[in-house]
């Protein structure tokens, strides 16, 4: 669906060749306010990313969180972005409950995302009781072994998530709100790929002789979310894209977040634009690509590339979605939470994992000590928790649906949701209100699946079923929804005569 209004057909085909979008001029009633703050990790933290320790050494550039809060003068709602890796239940309920306390923000109507920057602070897999009464093993390969939280870095992680809503909410405005949804296909790559003895690996490695085809699609969509004040200055943005942020272009960063922010704030001439983001389902989806002809660039061209192209993308959508009819700005939340049984591995797993974890890493093999290693870990948090807080949530802004959930999700859900929400625009956002891991297809555990991320880890446990569950109260709450009108770009006006400049014949003397 195009929705737009236009002035010539010139600029009507470039509509059709960029993107869809709309945009709503706003109520009497429609607020807006941004905010952001920073929660750059010290050098010397804890670098998450990995299943080992790693420890930042550098900075490159600062890590933030961006908060937005719409008020339509019934309801309220904030929506949240973060350079981390992921945002912990524990986290996102105390956060909620002192916005609530300050600022009287339903908790239900505050989205809290993490970008999944690989360079950013130190959060760990686990929280604080998951590990309580275990035997000194697990003890020792939870602290020494595995990413460790700071537990300095996650309180004031947790104020600044705070003062950034709050001061959002202090400073609203009036203001009119537009959305479009770009197109960038050139950066992002399904990193799961067929191999010719009919599983699926992770990362096979570029040239590697044995791949076929790429297991699965991407989501090109690059949502764009525009809001103005009444006289026409830019407030913020919010930005939906599905891509690993794994370019880790060196040192303390928010990975290729930094460069699309900094794209969108240099095109606008706004040097402090907020710009809120938001990770797209992309649990399957990096910026590498395996089956490429040429060498991969280094890590800081490659920030620049992922960066530099979605924030472009999202500018061009803005230019578009600056033209529209007026309307009004609807605002609903709704939200699901529930327990997800763990996947529980088997006695013979475990005890073989138990013998290897005694062992050198060196002598075992690197890949076979770090998933015994997880195997123990598991075991042991099965023993406290065996099952998984979850959440999914749905907040409407207007004929936007933004339906959460909180894992590292596999695209084709993503493009489910979108594909069967009754909306005119639908963002799906992974790693909100909490993590939960990898949550692969049911098809990537079949007997052709594979890839790491379908193995036992105390990181992805979450039973099979755990992303169609997901998928299906996303669905579900956004249906129950109405969808906020879409604006029709008016209609041609009746035809009084041909343009007499252009109503010529061809002179030929």
């Amino acid at each position: 669906m195009i929705n737009y209004s236009v002035g010539t057909l010139m600029f009507s085909l470039l509509l059709l060749l960029t993107g869809e979008a709309f945009a709503q001029e706003g109520s009497s009633d429609f607020q807006a306010g941004f905010a952001e703050m920073d929660i750059t990790p010290d050098i010397g933290m804890e670098k998450p990313g990995n299943y080992g320790k790693s420890y930042n050494t550098y900075f490159n550039d600062r890590c933030k969180v961006r908060a937005s809060v719409f008020d339509d003068g019934e309801k309220r709602v904030a929506i949240v972005g973060v350079d981390l890796l992921f945002i912990t239940r524990a986290v996102v309920l105390e956060a909620r409950s002192r916005i609530q306390d300050l600022c009287g923000i339903e908790p239900e109507a505050i989205m809290i995302g993490a970008s999944h920057s690989h360079s950013s602070g130190p959060i760990a897999m686990s929280e604080p009781g998951d590990f309580d009464n275990v035997s000194p093993l697990v003890q020792d390969l939870v602290t020494n072994k595995s990413i460790t939280a700071d537990p300095g870095y996650i309180q004031h992680l947790t104020h600044q998530i705070v003062q950034a809503v709050v001061r959002a909410d202090a400073t609203k405005t009036m203001a009119k709100l537009a959305v479009g949804v770009g197109h960038e296909d050139k950066v992002s790559f399904n990193r799961r790929l067929r191999m010719k003895n009919g599983l699926t690996y992770s990362h096979p490695g570029v040239g590697n002789p044995d791949i076929i085809d790429y297991a699965g699609p991407i989501d090109p969509d690059v949502g764009t979310v525009g809001v103005w004040d009444l006289d026409g200055r830019l407030l913020g943005t919010i930005v939906n894209f599905s891509c690993h942020a794994t370019t880790n272009p060196g040192g303390i960063s928010a990975n290729w977040i930094w460069t699309m922010e900094r794209t969108i704030r240099r095109a606008t001439g706004n040097a402090a634009l907020p710009v809120v983001f938001l990770q797209g389902a992309c649990g399957d989806i990096t910026q590498v690509d395996n089956l490429a002809k040429h060498a991969k660039p280094d890590s800081r061209e490659w920030c620049e590339i992922v960066g530099g192209r979605v924030g472009a993308e999202a500018y061009k959508t803005l230019l578009l979605v600056r033209r529209g009819a007026a309307s009004d700005i609807t605002l609903d939340f709704e939200s699901k939470v529930w327990n997800i049984d763990r996947r529980v591995p088997s006695s013979e797993h475990v005890q073989k994992a138990l013998d290897l974890v005694k062992k050198d890493p060196e002598e075992v093999g690197a890949t076979e000590w770090v998933f015994a290693k997880e195997t123990v870990v598991l075991d042991a948090l099965i023993k406290n928790k065996k099952q998984s807080e979850v959440e999914v949530q749905v907040i409407q802004l207007g004929p936007i649906a933004l339906v959460s959930n909180p894992s590292e999700y596999f695209v084709e859900y993503g493009l489910e949701i979108k594909k069967r929400v009754n909306f005119p625009f639908t963002f799906v956002v992974e790693l909100a209100n909490g993590c939960v891991g990898y949550v692969p297809t049911k098809e990537a555990f079949s007997e052709h699946g594979g890839g790491y991320e379908t193995r036992l880890t105390s990181y992805s446990n979450l039973e099979i079923s755990a992303g169609q569950q997901f998928a299906e109260v996303g669905i579900q709450l956004a249906n129950e929804m109405t969808p906020g009108p879409v604006p029709e770009p008016p209609l041609a006006p009746e035809f009084n005569a041909a343009w007499s400049y252009g109503n010529l014949p061809p002179q030929l003397d």
